[in-house]
């Protein structure tokens, strides 16, 4: 580093690794980010004023050494920050989670929060929810999905991840991937309306309920206790199932 500070700053030199230069200034990609610091702060506040939001980093090194977020910062440094799948090229401990099976999902994310909810993971989602109650959510042990970087440094968000494409196909892949869901998938378990867990229900039971033609052709019914949504595997099905699928083949790709 070569920057000159006063007698009473410090210069601290990040280096971000792998696909964390997302987070950053497009002329910071690729390149050291140095900040001049005045008084003591935590490593944490010193990455996230780089744009880089902490759930999003796995590992941190000072001068060679892993640290935790609380790290203080007092004196010229080396942090080497590594995300969730870059951080096996340190030498530490990890500070995410790998498998968290719990979201909340933005305002924004709706059709991967029922993609989400399809393969059968618990999923809040509300369109209108607000930044206060999105961060409140994650006290649930939940990930927070979004991709508001600022949101994503709230203090109360402790697992999270921001989908770096704007495609729902490929933010279904980042997210399975980023959180090992690929085995505990449990497709049609749950609602897509509500997030309710779906039980079978006799026929009988919900004959009122149903079209003519499907109380002659089908037979097998699950409802949702919580909205009383009825689901059966009717036309729609090989749609769901067809979007299973190409969730699957998409995982299957290097």
């Amino acid at each position: 580093m070569s920057l000159a500070v006063s007698a009473k700053s410090f210069a601290v030199e990040f280096r971000f690794h792998g696909d964390l230069s997302f987070f950053l200034r497009r002329q910071d990609r690729g390149n050291p980010v140095t900040k001049i610091l005045r008084e003591k702060t935590s490593v944490k506040d010193a990455i996230e004023s780089c744009g880089v939001p902490h759930p999003e980093v796995d590992l941190i090194c000072c001068d060679g050494l892993a640290v935790s977020f609380q790290h203080p910062l007092t004196a010229d440094a080396i942090i080497e920050v590594y995300g969730v799948r870059d951080s096996a090229a340190g030498d530490g401990e990890w500070l995410q989670t790998r498998c968290v099976t719990k979201f909340v999902a933005d305002g924004h994310l709706g059709k991967l929060a029922r993609d989400l909810r399809l393969l059968g993971f618990d999923v809040l989602y509300t369109p209108d929810a607000s930044d206060s109650t999105l961060a409140a959510s994650c006290e649930d042990n939940r990930a927070l999905l979004s991709r508001d970087r600022r949101l994503l440094m709230h203090r109360i968000v402790r697992h999270g991840y921001c989908p770096r494409s704007h495609d729902p196909d490929e933010q279904i892949v980042e997210v399975i991937r980023r959180f090992d869901l690929a085995e505990l998938a449990t497709p049609y378990t749950r609602c897509l309306q509500c997030n309710g867990l779906v039980v079978w229900v006799n026929k009988a039971d919900i004959l009122d309920q149903l079209e003519p033609l499907t109380k002659i052709y089908h037979q097998d019914f699950r409802r949702c206790p919580d909205c009383g949504k009825i689901y059966w595997p009717g036309s729609h099905f090989a749609k769901l199932q067809a979007r299973i699928d190409k969730i699957r083949d998409a995982l299957r790709a290097p």
